[in-house]
């Protein structure tokens, strides 16, 4: 019997504000273990919440971006549940009237595109953490976290494979940093995701039982966690068992889910509209407003990128995944008008850079000028391009400008005639066999000699230079 994968997407955000959804306590992260809660977000009695105004501008900003329909009423509702990091055992929630409705997003996957549905983008409150000590049998709860303002995004039941999920993952997160409502940290917990899966008989238009897989802290472990899924479930029923609704943990160490509870239903958590804050009809004045300073997106800007400066599908998504990069670009085209090459070094060996230092580019060091002034300095012949890749490590470890490395270090690239020909000839008279190997028809020693004559300058030849005269020399030679 063949399957058929049907997987759902819930995105908890972090929004990037100085204070909480309801009250004034700081959001800053890594602060002293409950030194962030007051008696708003500890649900203390006689304590009344007020919504954060930014806060709800960054959620109508990123539901206007996902396409999504603004509610004409906004109202707040009780999510009422028991566990020891929620201090009010209840979270502030909207159940019924989402702030946004009915949005989507198109991701490109497997080189076509899919529109994936967004069911709802609403504002929360998050909970409190649990911390668990490897030694004894006790938890300790850190209250910072609670009452930090939350947007959940929900699709619908429209991704159909594990890569498929990473891919939209990817494509949210891109539009949420260019919109600069968060910071996107999964590690710090400002961003996370779990994930709904069935599976179900091949052409079939019923859904199977629903499994919640949570505790995936990259998109790596999301596809991971929905690929073991995948294999587990399908197993299961070709063994003749039968799925039932649950909440599992991924487990990455071990590569394995783990069943935590059984999935509650919305009626559990007995919803019901929050008294302390009244409904209210948003301005459309300030909707239009944030609709109107809506920054350019990721696809709009790699299709930009493709029309206005004829780079590769390839580059440009690469350059337009993140907003500063996009912007660095733009920066060196300015100073140094051919996007391929700018290009070709951001992708290349400034990415190895960023990644072996787990750097962004701005934080690099190294200023948009400076990249231009050194790839001035390649079309001038002033050095090549394996000097290139040395001026801009020590570019990135001191800060100092390109000229002034290759002056100090005397990494001048060597273009004189003269002095190429004295030392071509000397490589010539050491390795008589190229030669030879050369003139007899192979044309691999070239290479080989061309090797010779860089070592032997240090790599401060002028390649262009030096390919010239030894063709002539070996031309003379054979003749």
């Amino acid at each position: 019997m063949k399957y058929e994968t049907v997987i759902g997407l819930e995105v908890h955000l972090h929004l990037a504000t100085d204070s909480k959804a309801f009250c004034g306590c700081s959001t800053e992260f890594g602060q002293r273990p409950n030194s962030q809660s007051c008696p708003v977000c500890m649900g203390l009695p006689g304590s009344l919440p007020v919504l954060n105004e930014k806060a709800f501008q960054y959620a109508i900003k990123a539901a206007l971006a996902l396409n999504c329909k603004i509610q004409d009423l906004v109202k707040f509702d009780r999510k009422n549940y028991y566990y020891p990091d929620l201090p009010k055992n209840f979270q502030i929630s909207q159940y019924d009237m989402p702030l946004s409705y009915d949005g989507f997003l198109e991701v490109a996957s497997k080189e076509r595109r899919k529109k994936i549905r967004i069911r709802r983008v609403h504002m929360e409150e998050d909970a409190g953490k649990l911390v668990h000590p490897e030694k004894g049998f006790n938890s300790l709860v850190d209250y910072n976290r609670s009452g930090i303002p939350l947007l959940e995004i929900v699709t619908e039941p429209d991704l159909s494979s594990p890569q498929e999920a990473y891919d939209y993952l990817t494509a949210l997160k891109a539009i949420l940093k260019y919109l600069k409502v968060s910071d996107c940290d999964m590690e710090k917990g400002s961003l996370r995701c779990d994930a709904n899966i069935s599976v179900r008989e091949e052409g079939s238009s019923k859904l199977g039982a629903k499994v919640e897989l949570k505790n995936m802290n990259s998109f790596k472990g999301v596809r991971d966690a929905l690929d073991y899924e995948i294999d587990r479930q399908i197993n299961f029923l070709e063994e003749g068992g039968k799925i039932t609704q649950e909440t599992r943990l991924w487990d990455a160490e071990n590569g394995v889910t783990i069943s935590m509870r059984y999935k509650e239903e919305s009626e559990d958590y007995r919803y019901f509209p929050e008294p302390d804050l009244v409904p209210f009809i948003p301005d459309k004045k300030l909707i239009d407003g944030i609709n109107e300073g809506m920054p350019e997106l990721p696809q709009a800007r790699l299709n930009r990128f493709l029309k206005e400066y004829g780079l590769s599908e390839y580059d440009a998504s690469h350059l337009t995944s993140e907003a500063q990069t996009a912007d660095y670009f733009e920066e060196c085209v300015k100073f140094y008008p051919n996007p391929k090459a700018i290009s070709n070094w951001i992708t290349g060996d400034i990415a190895s850079h960023l990644n072996l230092k787990n750097l962004t580019i701005r934080e690099l060091g190294v200023s948009p000028e400076k990249i231009a002034s050194l790839l001035k300095m390649i079309d001038d012949g002033a050095i090549n391009g394996k000097i290139a890749k040395e001026v801009l490590e020590e570019m990135i470890v001191t800060g100092i400008s390109p000229q002034e490395i290759v002056k100090l270090k005397g990494l001048t690239q060597i273009s004189d005639v003269l002095e190429l020909e004295r030392i071509i000839e000397e490589v010539l008279k050491k390795n008589a066999k190229s030669v030879e190997d050369y003139i007899g028809g192979k044309k691999n020693a070239f290479m080989h000699l061309v090797g010779q004559v860089m070592r032997q300058t240090k790599g401060k030849a002028s390649p262009a230079v030096v390919n010239e005269i030894l063709k002539k020399r070996l031309k003379d030679r054979s003749s």
